[in-house]
């Protein structure tokens, strides 16, 4: 092969890519043994044994078609901690060329297994997202031998689709991105603030503005930098990573920032990075023939997100196929000006006129003078998915009054789920969902100890017992 085909200078990029990839996989696995089974196992909020009855292999390929268990969910989740955990440490680096091959496929297989019937509380962006790059680095070899340039570039192609498709969705999206206002509204109404959102909302309106015009650059002009010759390549990626930092500083977005950076260590030469790695040798032809096959299949897929980028119609974190390769990213598109929360009631009282305590969830803003918590990279998808019911309450339909009638029973598995069960002994006779409209304290209110002000916005689900809920 060519000499075209080898990137000895990026022997440095292909460990901390691969590495960090590894430290995601490890926090994916690690969040499905903890949640999936309270969310979608056999009595879970959506059961995944009725979606596997309801869709085929091709549609939704998954090693769960052969059976599912909440046992077998397990197996397939410790198993993908296991062998990210090697990854992490290095052990898998020093095996076999095949070796390596096969561990890497295998998570991905693991992954691809759990994301294809997680249903709603899997289809977030950076599930897909997390399936292509630990695709990718299948490919990428171990320490012990020289990096691919094609896998790098591919790398590099999805780290562009990333970033660039997140500018375009923004400039076609709201008009708050275009007339640079979106940061006075963004920090306070995201998904998940974290303890630093208050602050960064309350910089001043230039600085706000400032934000989104960087935003814009790092977005739409640095990702072409990607592919220049070096050292503006190193540029290119050493700015998306300080803008994901940024943003890691000013919110909770699961892994996607996270991920976004390991993307960027893959454009970055040994110049930039600086630490010993072995001495590598090529790849042995079959390795070399695999590499070319997969590069040629990314090509053949990548006039999907192209066509979709370029559209009128833009759209947002959509898988083109199955495996979730090739596929188009983006996020806010629409910023929300107002922040309304979904806030969750109990109470032991029958009558249902008294006794109203509040449930508690991680991550997701509740008590008013609770400080937003720092939780990513952890993803808690149940907060997340609450906050989209907040927005358009339809949102809720095919799990809510599942989630309902778990608190109502008293369910240990959804327990596990909250950060306060105001019931820990016996559940409630009934619960109800209210709306309330959050907004960030001020100086004053926060030296009071407010972090938030709340107030009531309306009923979404008034007060239910176990009768009133079908199932």
């Amino acid at each position: 092969m060519g000499s075209w085909f080898w990137a000895p200078e990026y022997r440095q990029a292909r460990a901390v890519c691969a590495h960090l990839v590894a430290a995601i996989y490890l926090l994916g696995f690690v969040n499905a043994v903890r949640q999936f089974r309270p969310l979608a196992g056999e009595h879970g909020l959506t059961p995944a044994p009725r979606f596997l009855r309801a869709v085929g292999f091709r549609r939704s390929p998954s090693l769960f078609h052969l059976r599912y268990s909440d046992r077998s969910l397990g197996a397939v989740a410790w198993t993908g901690v296991l062998l990210s955990s090697a990854a992490l440490l290095g052990v898998v680096s020093a095996l076999p060329l095949w070796a390596w091959t096969l561990v890497w496929l295998v998570m991905w297989v693991l992954y691809l297994s759990i994301v294809n019937i997680g249903q709603i509380w899997y289809g977030f962006g950076w599930e897909s997202l997390l399936l292509e790059a630990g695709f990718l680095v299948v490919f990428l070899g171990p320490a012990h031998t020289t990096p691919p340039a094609p896998v790098l570039w591919l790398l590099c192609w999805l780290l562009f689709r990333v970033e660039f498709g997140a500018g375009l969705i923004k400039l076609r999206g709201d008009s708050c991105w275009r007339d640079l206002t979106a940061l006075h509204h963004h920090h306070e109404t995201q998904p998940m603030p974290g303890p630093l959102s208050r602050f960064f909302h309350r910089l001043p309106g230039p600085l706000h503005k400032a934000e989104v015009l960087a935003n814009h650059g790092t977005q739409l002009v640095v990702p072409f930098a990607l592919f220049a010759p070096q050292p503006v390549a190193n540029v290119a990626a050493v700015l998306i990573a300080i803008t994901q930092c940024w943003l890691l500083l000013s919110g909770n977005f699961a892994w996607l920032n996270l991920i976004t950076i390991a993307l960027a260590f893959s454009a970055m030469d040994d110049r930039l990075l600086r630490f010993t790695v072995p001495e590598t040798r090529d790849s042995p032809l079959w390795h070399q023939a695999l590499v070319l096959a997969v590069t040629a299949g990314m090509v053949l897929i990548a006039h999907h997100p192209v066509r979709n980028m370029l559209g009128k119609h833009q759209v947002m974190n959509r898988s083109f196929n199955a495996l979730h390769l090739g596929g188009t990213y983006g996020a806010f598109g629409t910023v929300t000006r107002t922040r309304y929360e979904v806030v969750i009631e109990g109470t032991s009282d029958r009558s249902g006129e008294s006794g109203w305590r509040e449930y508690e969830f991680p991550g997701k803003p509740g008590d008013p003078k609770r400080r937003p918590p720092q939780v990513a990279p952890y993803h808690h998808r149940l907060g997340w998915l609450l906050w989209f019911v907040a927005i358009a309450p339809n949102y809720g339909r095919s799990w809510l009054p599942a989630l309902l009638r778990a608190l109502l029973r008293g369910d240990h598995r959804i327990g596990r789920l909250l950060r306060h069960d105001p019931f820990p002994d016996e559940p409630p006779a009934r619960v109800r969902v209210r709306l309330y409209r959050y907004r960030f304290a001020d100086r004053d209110q926060h030296r009071s100890g407010a972090w938030w002000i709340r107030e009531p916005a309306g009923e979404l689900i008034p007060a239910t017992s176990v009768a009133d809920l079908p199932g």
